[in-house]
C-alpha cells in the first residue's frame, strides 16, 4: 500500500502496489487496480493473440495506477483493456486524469502513443455484467466507500463464487466500527473479502483520517458480513515481513474466535474459489 518499497525485511509480504488479478476459467483477465504489481502480471501474458481484459480501478490515487505505462501487453496493436474507474468530483473524465498523468514531463511518452487501446467506463454505485465469453456472464457490483477523494469497493460473483474488494476503506475516526450501507452490500456473504487492513491501533490515532482503517476493523467487517475467508491487504510501507508475521497471527486469531478464515495477502499468493 501507498508506495513501492523493497529490502530484505520485506521479501516474505512483497513491495508493489495495488494489483489483483481473477482468473475466470475461459474468460479474459479481471484486475483489480493498477498499481506497480501490474508490470508482473504483464510479464505472465501469453504472447501470440493480442491480450483483452478488464480492470476495475477502486480510485485514481498513484499508488494504485502507477503501473499502467508499465503493462508491456499494452505495446501490442490490437491490445484493448475496458478500465472502469470512479467518476471524478472534480469535473474532469477518468480518461482526462489519466492523460493528464501519463505524458511528460511526468512520463516520456504520452498515453495515447501506447498501440494498445483502453476503453474508460466511468462509475459510482453501479451493477454491470462483465462478458465472460464461453464462461458466461461476470456480474459486477460497484458501491462507494469511505477514502480520501472518490473511491469504490467491488463485489464480483461468478458461478457461485464471490470475491469482495475495499482496497483502501474508511473506519470512523473515533475509533469506532460500523459501515456504510454500500460497504456492507458489498461484503456481505461473499468468499473471499480483499479488505484494507493497514494500521495498528497505536497508529490509527495519529493517522486516523488519513484514509484507511486497523486490522481490527477488517476482521469486524468481515464478521459482521458472514464473509468465508478475509485477506488482509495495503500493507503499510512501513511494516517489515517480522512485523506483519505478528499482526497477521493477532488477527488470525481474533478471526478464528469471530468464525473467521483470516490470512495475510502476499504477492505471488493465488486463492482458489
Amino acid at each position: 500500500g501507498s508506495t513501492p518499497c523493497h529490502g530484505s525485511d520485506i521479501v516474505g509480504y512483497g513491495g508493489n502496489t495495488s494489483c489483483v488479478s481473477i482468473d475466470v476459467p475461459d474468460a479474459d483477465p479481471i484486475l483489480l487496480d493498477l498499481g506497480t504489481g501490474l508490470r508482473y502480471f504483464g510479464r505472465t501474458v501469453p504472447t501470440g493473440a493480442p491480450f483483452r481484459g478488464s480492470c476495475l480501478v477502486s480510485h485514481l490515487h498513484w499508488d494504485h495506477i502507477q503501473g499502467l505505462p508499465f503493462f508491456t501487453p499494452l505495446l501490442t496493436e490490437g491490445a484493448h483493456v475496458t478500465m472502469y474507474a470512479p467518476t471524478q468530483d472534480d469535473g474532469r473524465s477518468v480518461e482526462q486524469v489519466f492523460t493528464e498523468t501519463i505524458k511528460p514531463p511526468l512520463f516520456p511518452v504520452d498515453l495515447a502513443m501506447l498501440p494498445g487501446d483502453i476503453e474508460f467506463c466511468e462509475l459510482i454505485d453501479n451493477e454491470f455484467v462483465i462478458d465472460g465469453g464461453p464462461a458466461g456472464d461476470i456480474r459486477v457490483m460497484s458501491r462507494s466507500i469511505p477514502h480520501i477523494g472518490r473511491t469504490l469497493g467491488f463485489r464480483i460473483e461468478w458461478n457461485g463464487a464471490s470475491v469482495a474488494y475495499l482496497s483502501d476503506h474508511q473506519m470512523p475516526c473515533d475509533g469506532s466500527f460500523a459501515i456504510t450501507d454500500g460497504a456492507a452490500e458489498l461484503c456481505r456473504g461473499v468468499d473471499l473479502l480483499i479488505h484494507d487492513a493497514q494500521y495498528t491501533d497505536e497508529e490509527f490515532v495519529s493517522k486516523c483520517d488519513w484514509g484507511h482503517c486497523t486490522m481490527g476493523f477488517a476482521v469486524w467487517v468481515a464478521a459482521e458480513a458472514g464473509v468465508g475467508q478475509l485477506a488482509l491487504f495495503h500493507h503499510d510501507p512501513s511494516h517489515h515481513d517480522d512485523e506483519l508475521d505478528e499482526l497477521v497471527a493477532a488477527a488470525t486469531a481474533d478471526g478464528t474466535a469471530r468464525g473467521i478464515d483470516v490470512i495475510g495477502a502476499r504477492e505471488g499468493l493465488t486463492i482458489t474459489l
